[in-house]
């Protein structure tokens, strides 16, 4: 997966938006407003940052130990870097689902209910 593939697959996804908030290298991907990815646009090899569930995010971590990296720059119980080459394709979208499935989890029921209406 290129950075092309994984900005088209995470846009996919409903309520997403994207923004540089931090720099211009860094893009973000939100969900109603709440962040759930971001790219850097400069490291290679191309890195991402993923929000995920404490417990699998150490067990991925052990598993994938030269791939799946804690948060780099963010709260590393509830972030992963991941490096995307280095992770088949299928794998890397399951890590999205998932991040992007935790941050609505965790938002309001009005939220969620906007979020289901759009």
């Amino acid at each position: 997966m290129n950075i092309e593939d994984f900005r088209t697959y995470c846009l996919s996804k409903k309520g997403v938006t994207e923004s540089f908030p931090f720099d211009k290298e860094t893009l973000v991907f939100k969900v109603m407003g709440k962040m759930f990815a971001l790219a850097s646009l400069e490291r290679v090899p191309l890195s991402v940052n993923l929000k995920c569930d404490p417990e699998r995010a150490q067990r991925l971590r052990s598993e994938f130990d030269e791939a799946i990296l804690s948060g780099w720059h963010m709260n590393k119980t509830h972030w992963n870097t991941c490096i995307v080459e280095a992770l088949e394709p299928k794998l890397l979208k399951d890590l999205i689902d998932h991040s992007y499935e935790l941050v609505i989890s965790k938002m309001t029921k009005k939220l969620q209910a906007e979020l289901a209406a759009l």
